[in-house]
């Protein structure tokens, strides 16, 4: 029997209500919320499961956390469907579009000192504010704390190969060929420039952390730690270390993938 989403999305209201309660000290140590915004094929996925091995950060991977914010959750029901997204990655193996994202040895799933709490679908958040633009005070109102920004680019024509195979719901009706066809996915890529564009106006610089996904991969100890750093947090050397250690080598050029 098919569930309907309405019946899903009432089940984690009253799941999220009722246990968030446990967790109410832990939220109340919160000091920033951590969303990124941007492109698909950007680096979210590493860059989102790096910080979520930190012992002071979860990270949820894929929760689309504004969905819920739209929805009318609270802050404390978001907070915990975060660390619930985030601990059944972790227990399904961390294994995402052909990587593993697992860093040994750390806090993945699991939290000491819950400081910074977010979720890293960069895309998707981005689509949503761009059909919403009052969904970003929303945010603000609902989560009550500081909002920090992670914008990641890349190569811009590793992004479009990879919307030319894709498709996403959010904006199906406005681009009805995505996921089809390499114009559409021009203009689409182009259209989320544009939103970001105008999110960024609205955001204090000392509040987004910009960084090239190439970038990252040649330095990920300094940019690491200069995140971490911006999330008000500090690093460990066995932390860094184990996180470095999962990073690949090269950035996967998709580009290579279409004419």
């Amino acid at each position: 029997m098919k569930i309907s989403s309405k019946l899903l999305g009432a089940q984690s209201y009253l799941k999220s209500s009722i246990e968030s309660r446990r967790y109410r000290d832990a939220f109340d140590n919160v000091n920033f919320y951590c969303m990124f915004i941007g492109y698909p094929m950007s680096g979210h996925s590493l860059v989102g499961s790096l910080l979520d091995a930190h012992p002071n950060i979860v990270i949820a991977h894929e929760l689309d956390a504004l969905a819920y914010v739209e929805a009318g959750f609270n802050k404390n029901q978001l907070f915990y469907l975060l660390l619930e997204r985030s601990r059944e990655f972790t227990d399904s193996g961390r294994k995402w579009m052909g990587y593993s994202y697992v860093v040994p040895n750390q806090w993945q799933g699991r939290f000491d000192k819950l400081m910074v709490i977010g979720d890293k679908k960069g895309g998707r958040s981005t689509l949503r504010l761009g059909a919403n633009p009052r969904l970003l005070q929303r945010l603000k109102e609902t989560v009550s704390v500081d909002i920090k920004f992670i914008h990641i680019t890349r190569n811009p024509f590793d992004n479009i190969s990879t919307i030319t195979k894709k498709s996403d719901q959010v904006h199906k009706d406005k681009f009805k060929n995505l996921g089809r066809d390499l114009r559409t996915a021009i203009d689409y890529f182009f259209y989320l420039c544009e939103v970001n564009t105008d999110l960024m106006k609205q955001i204090k610089t000392q509040d987004i952390f910009q960084f090239k996904y190439e970038s990252f991969i040649s330095e990920p100890t300094k940019y690491l730690a200069e995140l971490c750093k911006f999330l008000g947090t500090e690093t460990k050397d066995d932390y860094l270390a184990d996180c470095v250690g999962t990073v690949f080598n090269t950035p996967r050029k998709s580009r290579s993938d279409i004419k």
